[in-house]
Order: structure tokens, then sequence, then C-alpha cells
């Protein structure tokens, strides 16, 4: 077993943990041990889907699908990078793992045959109880050729994550997101390709948001994507530099501190 899936399985019980599994994959682990899995990536699909070197796989595997077994596994939107087609099935062979997706990951499920008892499909405005996880989507605006993706405010243990999903700037939504109460965490994309905030779009939207501390990903991954964590720190410092952020690593695992806890 490798050492990220050793990580997430013995983290410190009573602790709130969430850990970086690269492009804009994070698994968050509640005080009780329960497991949460965010639009992993964990194959190299890309450039076999696309037959295209943009998107060859540039960071190195830290998970494998047959090592770990979530509670809970969601995907965003049908994007090989969110939907990961080469894992999902693999995630979801222990007959236990649920699978909660976007309305267009429908045609993916059942081509690949995966148990429609353990999936179930999500919509702005759906808020869905996740065994420890409360799971509340909201909008995003990932272009016509994506229309059903969706963001998340997932709360846990007391906290608020917010994964916005990928979407352009859309300052004029943030009042559904402030609605669900103060962000502890958000997380979001700065590569500034495919209809995605910049870095300068994610310090906006941090501004606005305010959350306790900002983590941007999407970025690293593929040659086509773009993405500067540099210019996001400058953008961060010049439009908010009152605002906490966060750039982690791969396989990196931050604890969300306790004082946060509402």
């Amino acid at each position: 077993m490798n050492d990220l899936a050793i990580r997430i399985l013995s983290a410190q019980p009573g602790k709130t943990h969430l850990f970086s599994v690269g492009q804009a994959g994070f698994v968050l682990k509640s005080a009780a041990g329960q497991t949460l899995a965010w639009d992993l990536y964990l194959s190299e699909c890309g450039e076999r889907l696309e037959g295209n070197v943009g998107f060859k796989r540039l960071l190195p595997k830290l998970l494998f699908p047959e090592e770990i077994s979530f509670d809970f596994v969601l995907a965003s939107h049908f994007h090989f990078d969110h939907f990961d087609r080469d894992s999902i099935p693999a995630l979801l062979a222990n007959g236990r793992t649920r699978l909660l997706a976007a309305l267009d990951c429908s045609d993916l499920v059942e081509e690949l045959h995966l148990d429609y008892y353990n999936v179930a499909y999500v919509r702005p405005g759906d808020e869905i109880r996740a065994g420890d996880f409360s799971v509340r989507y909201v909008n995003c605006d990932h272009g016509t050729l994506a229309p059903h993706a969706v963001g998340a405010v997932i709360t846990v243990d007391g906290k608020r994550i917010f994964f916005t999903g990928d979407t352009c700037l859309r300052l004029d939504r943030t009042e559904e997101i402030l609605a669900t109460g103060e962000i502890d965490v958000m997380i979001a994309p700065i590569n500034g390709a495919y209809g995605n905030l910049n870095e300068q779009d994610c310090a906006r939207l941090s501004k606005a948001i305010h959350p306790h501390l900002t983590i941007p990903c999407h970025y690293g991954m593929f040659a086509s994507h773009g993405g500067d964590p540099g210019v996001f720190r400058r953008f961060m410092l010049e439009e908010c530099p009152e605002n906490a952020y966060l750039l982690m690593q791969m396989g990196e695992q931050y604890s969300l501190p306790e004082e946060n806890k509402k």
C-alpha cells in the first residue's frame, strides 16, 4: 500500500483532514473516520481518450483505487479528469461506496455498467446527507459543453468546505455560497482554460467569499491546462492580502483547525 493511502487510513481520529490528490482531486476524512473523495483523477486516461499529448499525465499517481475504499465518491461533471472512467469502476467495486454524480455523468455510468443502486445524480440546489457529510450542491458555470456541472459546499464536523467545481468567475452568484454560512476552506481552479477561473479570478472570488483559507487547484497535471501557483500567490497579495491561502503539494495533508468549528 502506498504512503498516501496509509496516511488517509491512519489519519488521527477526532480531527477533520483534507488530502490533495492532484488536479481537482481531494479527499475529506471526518473526525469519526468516514471518507469522501471529490473529483479524483487517478489514471492516465486523458491522453488515451483525447489522443493529445496536451493531456498526458505529468504528475505521478499517488493513489490507486484498489488500495482504498471511500464511503462516498463525488463527480462534479463528466469530463475525464473529474469522472475518471478508468478508476471509478474500481472505486465502486466493493459494493459499498456510493457515487454522487452530476446529471451529465449518466451516460458514463451506463457505459461502465456501474451498480445503479450505489449511484445518485445531483443538481444545483440539492442537499444530500452522506454519512458524516452534508453536501449542498451549488451552481457553477463551466460553459455550454458542461451545463450540468456543479460545485458543492460540504459541511463536516461543523466546518464548511466550498468546492467551486470547474467554473468561470461569477461574482453574481456569491450570495448563494454565503447563504450556506461562513466558509472555512474554498478550493477553486486557477488554470484559466476551458472556461475555468484563472489565478486572478480565484483571488477575486476569495475576496468576495472571504473563506478562512483558499486552496488553488487544477494546475500542473496537463500541459494544455495552464495555471501558475506563483501568479496566484501574487494576485492574492494584491487583491486580498488579508486572506490566508495554502499551496498544497500532491499528497499533502491539511488538518482543519479546531477553532474553526461552528
